[in-house]
């Protein structure tokens, strides 16, 4: 999929999305799912198509079925997102590696 497919005030679709996400929290850890690593993959297609692949920190997850659907709906509320697809992966496995400094200082890790 190519990307960079403008929306209304000069931000790409790819940039609303990713500002989309960052306001998403896991509810079993109060950290963003950004912050976790959570979202492995991103892509927006010119027609403004988008494609998430993005793991939980564990496969019995409790919010297996109600993160990914919220990812989803926060996407689709953009203006201009004609579809979004949220697929989730454990490989590779998710780690701490893939936390931020934030995250880990959040989670009193640092």
């Amino acid at each position: 999929m190519e990307q960079n497919s403008q929306a209304s005030g000069g931000k790409s679709i790819e940039q609303l999305v990713i500002e989309q996400l960052k306001t998403v929290f896991d509810p079993e850890i109060p950290v963003k799912i950004n912050d976790q690593g959570l979202i492995y993959k991103l892509e927006v297609s010119t027609a403004n198509e988008v494609r998430i692949l993005m793991t939980l920190t564990a496969p019995n997850c409790p919010v297996a079925d109600s993160l990914p659907e919220e990812v989803m709906e926060r996407v689709k509320a953009i203006p201009g997102v004609e579809s979004v697809e949220v697929n989730l992966t454990f490989d590779p496995p998710w780690s701490e590696d893939n936390l931020t400094d934030e995250a880990r200082l959040e989670m009193g890790l640092l």
